[in-house]
């Protein structure tokens, strides 16, 4: 942890405590990505409608925790909002016109990712200075754009390709959500400290 995280003043302490307190919802959500990545990297689909259903069901859970962060966070509520809006209309059009060819499910999951990992990529330049492992942030950045480099131009598209992309991305999802629920409990922690009321010492007889 950084000294911008540990050095949390005093009257902003129980602020923080309160807003850190949740720290536990983005840890369920991480252990539900990672259940779901194994789940779909465990199947054996046949058809591109059984992916499709996992790809959407995938969108629209990350519109959900989308429009939540949007809820909650004292700041880049816009950008959230936009991404979950982004989500779910990924998810629909997953869920409507996927039977047609590989290539709209392919190119949903590519464009959705590469937004998804620019987003990581600015967001962890912006916290480097405040975040000692904004680096975890970058890399999960990095590996979905190339995800979804790979998802646009990769012409062998297979269903066995599209499990792997979906698989790849829910797992990154994870392990971000997980990271940051420690990160947030951690902070969460500090600041209970710094609101524990202060004992002082007796003084010396004279």
């Amino acid at each position: 942890m950084t000294m911008h995280e540990t050095q949390i003043g005093r009257p902003f302490a129980r602020p923080i405590e309160q807003a850190t307190s949740r720290w536990w919802i983005p840890l369920i959500i991480g252990i539900l990505w990672l259940i779901y990545a194994f789940i779909v990297l465990s199947f054996t689909y046949t058809t591109i409608w059984a992916i499709a259903i996992f790809a959407g069901v995938a969108f629209i859970a990350a519109g959900i925790v989308e429009f939540v962060l949007a809820a909650v966070l004292d700041s880049w509520q816009w950008l959230h909002a936009l991404a979950g809006v982004l989500c779910i209309a990924a998810g629909i059009v997953a869920f409507v016109w996927p039977g047609e060819t590989f290539l709209v499910l392919a190119a949903i999951i590519g464009w959705f990712l590469l937004f998804r990992g620019t987003f990581n990529i600015v967001e962890s330049l912006l916290v480097k200075d405040y975040v000692e492992q904004w680096w975890l942030i970058l890399i999960t950045g990095i590996l979905q754009v190339a995800i979804a480099l790979w998802a646009v131009g990769y012409a062998g598209r297979s269903i066995a390709v599209l499990v792997v992309w979906v698989g790849a991305w829910a797992l990154t999802e994870g392990v971000m959500n997980i990271w940051a629920a420690f990160r947030l409990r951690s902070v969460h922690q500090r600041a209970a400290t710094l609101t524990q009321p202060q004992v002082t010492p007796p003084s010396a007889p004279a």
